[in-house]
């Protein structure tokens, strides 16, 4: 080890396939439910608690693990899920509050067994590697996996155990990988404006299209019709043997035809997101790898989609999902991100500044009234947000 050179550690994550025995699903099922049910009774806890008594001091995640200590003894069941995954539950509803209390974030909500996807979440410290596809997991043992040679010399810090509306088991890693190197430097600078059309325009002029899987979208649609006809043909069928029988009640997840559309649905939908997550890891890797410094509109995806009329071409795009894949590529690969405002910059004329008035979404390419330049709007947009980020990081090396 040499002790002169400074190693630089990175947060990372890595999702593997988990292939669970009857046992061991059984045990899982239980962990979700017990991770639940703390969640659940901590919240409706806090509730009451304030009904009461609104001036009472709110009790944090420390004051709720106290309180573990006598759940446990009070329902046994508790003990069959690794102590930490509770805790770590009694933390995330800690900091639910918090972020309440800033006004940052909407009032937890119980969380329900029939949700389509259940998770717990548990230290890694206990976690280890047994073989090329077998893990051991605590409370669970030696669990069959998908190839595990992508965590040969890392430190597992937390593991999140989930099953999928798919009906497949993952396991979600977050780990120490002191191995991520620095990129060497190409000395190149780009600016990128986000597009309808495209997925993103650079300043240099290339113009990367937007995703498509068509086929795949169309089955989803097709499986999501499917889907609705089948369950509220249950529902009407549950509604009638209630109102019929008086003795017995039905549910509607005693009809097994309607959860098979869903699944079927959930697979294609899987899909198409995970084509689509595929296809912005290869773009944003490509662009850390050619530039130095990326600069990129700061937008606010939540107020855009309130234009329905362009929704949907933005949630395909996955705007914010591209802007985070930089971030974090950026950190780690020792690259700079800017971001700026996008205000008129498809207004404002890269060459010689002139603002040309507001236009309409329609008119693609333009000539600058003052200068005669031709610009195409996504490209001239690109460039300004470029010039943008450059005075930016001016103005920060002048200050440091």
């Amino acid at each position: 080890f040499d002790y002169g050179k400074e190693v630089k550690i990175m947060i990372k994550g890595i999702k593997l396939r988990l292939y669970p025995n009857t046992k061991q699903r059984d045990q899982l099922l239980q962990m979700f439910g017990n991770d639940r049910f703390v969640w659940n009774i901590m919240l409706n806890m806090a509730n009451e608690r304030y009904k009461n008594n609104p001036s009472s001091s709110f009790v944090g995640e420390y004051g709720m693990d106290y309180l573990l200590k006598r759940l446990k003894q009070e329902y046994p069941f508790l003990k069959k899920s690794e102590a930490r995954s509770l805790q770590i539950s009694n933390h995330y509803l800690g900091q639910s509050f918090k972020m309440l209390f800033k006004h940052q974030g909407g009032h937890p909500k119980f969380k329900s067994r029939k949700a389509i996807r259940q998770s717990y979440t548990g230290d890694g410290t206990n976690c280890k590697v047994l073989a090329k596809r077998y893990m051991r997991l605590p409370k669970i043992g030696s669990i069959k996996t998908s190839k595990t040679s992508r965590l040969e010399g890392l430190k597992i810090k937390r593991y999140t155990v989930s099953l999928e509306p798919t009906g497949k088991y993952y396991l979600s890693l977050m780990v120490d990988d002191p191995n991520i190197q620095s990129l060497e430097p190409t000395g190149a600078v780009v600016g990128i404006d986000m597009g309808v059309a495209d997925l993103a325009i650079t300043s240099d002029g290339y113009k990367y299209p937007k995703f498509e899987a068509n086929w795949y979208e169309q089955q989803a649609n097709k499986a999501q019709s499917k889907f609705s006809k089948r369950k509220h043909r249950a529902l009407v069928r549950v509604r009638q043997w209630n109102y019929n029988h008086k003795d017995i009640k039905q549910d509607l997840s005693d009809y097994q035809n309607w959860q098979q559309a869903r699944q079927t649905k959930a697979r294609y939908q899987a899909k198409v997101a995970n084509k689509r997550k595929d296809y912005l890891h290869k773009i944003t890797t490509e662009l850390v790898k050619s530039y130095d410094v990326i600069v990129i509109e700061d937008l606010k995806t939540k107020n855009l989609l309130k234009n329905h009329s362009l929704a949907k071409s933005i949630t395909n795009n996955s705007w914010y999902l591209f802007r985070e894949m930089l971030e974090y590529k950026c950190k780690w690969y020792g690259k700079e991100l800017i971001k700026v405002s996008p205000n008129y910059t498809s207004q404002i004329c890269s060459n010689c500044g002139y603002h040309s008035g507001k236009k309409p979404l329609e008119i693609r390419e333009w000539t600058c009234p003052k200068c005669n330049t031709y610009h195409d709007r996504d490209i001239n947009a690109s460039i300004n947000i470029l010039n943008r980020g450059l005075k930016e990081l001016k103005k920060v090396k002048a200050r440091d």
